[in-house]
């Protein structure tokens, strides 16, 4: 069997193709090139950033307001964790009220969620332990709340959190930990971005 270079041609039908491990051209042999420790970082902050849905600076002042603290690794990493899940979007989301960060964020901005019977619309809003959000009687007759009920019994919230699907209401009843969290980056990474 006959292997054609370039610029040779197969005159029959049954010509062999060479598949070759790496892309054409003359940079295709290349390796690729390996991430640097900065690049890892970014990956890491870029990450957990997203998955709560937070803006650069708002992310960036929650990592420096720890690192000035100036705790320990670990504490740092738990004490990082715990501001971020304490937010309200993400005790919304965490409830079952929302499906997503996006959606708690909106829910909250357009007077839809209350704290302790007040209404609140700040996402960014930190809770403490004792405080109950629920959605407000008023809304809770609208189009996006109509099957909240059916899966709200369906929905299992984290250890921290305490959920009464009747009455639409959750209750934080202690601090998220890290198994609660359970984070999708590696938080000293993120410390070591923010520490240049």
């Amino acid at each position: 069997m006959k292997l054609f270079l370039k610029g040779e041609k197969c005159l029959s039908q049954k010509c062999p193709v060479i598949r070759r491990a790496y892309p054409p051209g003359k940079k295709g042999k290349r390796r690729p090139s390996q991430l640097s420790e900065f690049g890892k970082e970014l990956r890491e902050k870029q990450k957990l950033k997203n998955w709560y849905n937070l803006g650069e600076r708002q992310f960036g002042n929650y990592a420096k307001e720890i690192l000035r603290k100036g705790n320990t690794v670990g504490d740092a990493s738990l004490a990082f964790i715990q501001k971020l899940e304490m937010r309200l979007d993400n005790a919304v989301f965490r409830l079952g009220f929302a499906s997503s960060h996006a959606q708690a964020r909106q829910l909250i901005t357009h007077g839809h969620i209350s704290i302790n019977g007040r209404f609140v619309n700040i996402p960014s809003c930190q809770l403490k332990k004792g405080d109950k959000v629920s959605i407000r009687p008023s809304s809770s007759k609208k189009k996006i709340f109509e099957n909240l009920p059916a899966t709200l019994k369906k929905h299992k919230p984290v250890s921290w959190l305490k959920l009464d699907a009747e009455k639409l209401e959750g209750e934080i009843v202690g601090l998220p930990s890290m198994e609660d969290a359970n984070p999708i980056s590696e938080i000293s990474s993120i410390f070591e971005y923010y520490s240049r």
